[in-house]
């Protein structure tokens, strides 16, 4: 899968899709996923243009890594689901065409606010 600069995360980056924002710096974008699968679900994405995680591992900076898994944890606490504030979260990404992957812009899926379940069924 090659990265799309029109894919929907793409554009909301460049703020041409409006989003409801929970968290912003300088590596990632967080917000509420339009199609909530738990009573929370909120999306994590890296500001840099990684089709996945593979690809993310592979080419992003150190700064760019550690941002999106502080970032993660960041907004888990700012929702109230991280296992130190909250009873925890799942944190899950769909990664190709096997994993499920819908949009070519690597991106977390942050479920909590209730119990997740089975991981897979």
């Amino acid at each position: 899968m090659a990265y799309d600069n029109n894919n929907i995360f793409a554009k909301i980056l460049r703020e041409e899709i409006p989003c409801k924002k929970i968290y912003e710096d300088d590596f990632v974008l967080s917000f509420y996923d339009i199609n909530p699968q738990k009573k929370i679900h909120a999306l994590v994405i890296p500001k840099g243009k990684y089709v996945d995680l593979d690809d993310f591992a592979v080419n992003a900076s150190n700064d760019e890594i550690v941002g999106l898994i502080k970032g993660i944890n960041i907004v888990a606490k700012k929702l109230n689901i991280s296992a130190d504030i909250g009873k925890g979260y799942r944190a899950l990404a769909n990664i190709s065409e096997h994993g499920g992957q819908e949009v070519p812009h690597l991106h977390f899926h942050l479920f909590g606010g209730e119990k997740v379940g089975k991981m897979v069924q």
